[in-house]
């Protein structure tokens, strides 16, 4: 393939154009804060799971609660009603009596019994009202220091398209200058190597880094200077510069 010097040349500024959009596509992809946001979006996730489960058991200890309640309550008026009997004077059979007053200390028992359970409740309660009361602190402050890694995450995404658009800009102008033949070769090395042209500096090609031998480099001082040269080792173009050696 031939091409002018200056053409070939052109090469080296799109290998460098390219380069620099491939650091910033790798940049873009590896941002701190995208692990940063991921492991807190996880978090938040584990924490709102969390926040569910406590609310329902809280909800769940409010409505024993007020079960164990009522129970207390339906006892507490029976007894009630029960005393209202014996002082009354209505109930005179020893026997009556006898079963009345045994009835009533029955549901005094019981009464102090579900009051228990319902201190028990509350207790357990409270301790899982205060443990949803702290998972949702924990949700919300999670999700403020997630909205202030966010605005981090965009600022600098905002930054690296608004370098990736000049360098894209930049490289459109460099490859108006290259021919077309020349431009499909690069195109094809390039997804092959990712980087397609090296320049030939002091006898050493810059891609692989491999030092020409005397010979191959008296071939290539010998080679018209429009010829499209191939690096042997890493199968780069190889561009001569005033600073190749030759």
């Amino acid at each position: 393939m031939k091409a002018a010097p200056e053409a070939q040349k052109r090469l080296l500024d799109l290998a460098e154009l390219d380069s620099a959009a491939d650091r910033l596509a790798h940049r873009r992809r590896t941002l701190p804060e995208l692990a940063e946001i991921d492991e807190q979006t996880k978090r938040f996730a584990k924490l709102s799971t969390e926040v569910i489960e406590a609310e329902t058991e809280a909800g769940d200890l409010a409505r024993e609660q007020a079960k164990a309640e009522a129970d207390v309550d339906t006892v507490r008026t029976r007894s009630e009603r029960d005393q209202k009997r014996l002082d009354s004077g209505a109930v005179t059979s020893p026997k009556d009596l006898a079963s009345l007053q045994s009835e009533i200390t029955s549901l005094h028992r019981r009464q102090g019994d579900l009051e228990e359970v319902v201190l028990e409740i509350m207790e357990r309660r409270e301790a899982a009202d205060a443990k949803a009361v702290d998972l949702v602190a924990q949700r919300d402050a999670l999700a403020s220091t997630r909205a202030v890694a966010e605005d981090r995450r965009d600022a600098a995404l905002a930054e690296i398209d608004k370098d990736a658009a000049d360098v894209q800009q930049r490289r459109g102008d460099v490859v108006a200058d290259i021919p077309a033949d020349l431009m499909t070769l690069y195109t094809k090395l390039k997804g092959q190597y990712g980087v397609a042209a090296a320049m030939l500096y002091r006898g050493q090609c810059q891609g692989c880094k491999v030092s020409l031998s005397i010979a191959e480099m008296n071939r290539i001082k010998a080679a018209p200077h429009d010829e499209v040269l191939r690096c042997d080792e890493c199968r780069r173009i190889l561009v001569r510069t005033p600073e190749s050696g030759l």
